[in-house]
């Protein structure tokens, strides 16, 4: 069974499950810390939709992928569900039309960069850094 384990990617071993310095957001007010922070480092705020498949593989990939820490840049997450008014207040604050899953890029208090779905794992973070 060792080789069709290994040929069908079943592991006995536990995987080591990545985390990422996600910073929750759940506030509106948060959106002018945001914004302020973004003067002096650069902030990302991940839009995601837990109900949609589209949304959790784009999600998996993301944090597959994600290579920065918590030093290079402030990773927000903010869960669409359950923060509805947030998500809308993001869209008003930073003139960026609602999708879903979306990420946001800000620097000095503007979306420099912004993309949904697969393209959100085309853009360099590193680069607005």
């Amino acid at each position: 069974m060792g080789f069709i384990n290994k040929l069908f990617g079943g592991s006995n071993e536990p995987k080591e499950e990545k985390v990422l310095p996600w910073l929750p957001l759940t506030t509106e007010a948060q959106l002018e810390t945001i914004e302020d922070r973004s003067k002096t480092k650069t902030q990302v705020v991940f839009k995601h939709s837990t109900r949609c498949g589209i949304s959790s593989m784009v999600m998996n990939q993301f944090v597959a992928n994600y290579d920065l820490t918590a030093e290079d840049l402030d990773l927000y997450y903010l869960d669409l569900l359950n923060y509805r008014s947030v998500s809308n207040e993001v869209g008003y604050k930073f003139q960026v039309l609602h999708e879903s899953p979306q990420l946001l890029v800000i620097k000095n208090g503007v979306v420099v960069a912004h993309e949904s779905h697969g393209a959100i794992n085309g853009l360099d973070l590193s680069s607005f850094i």
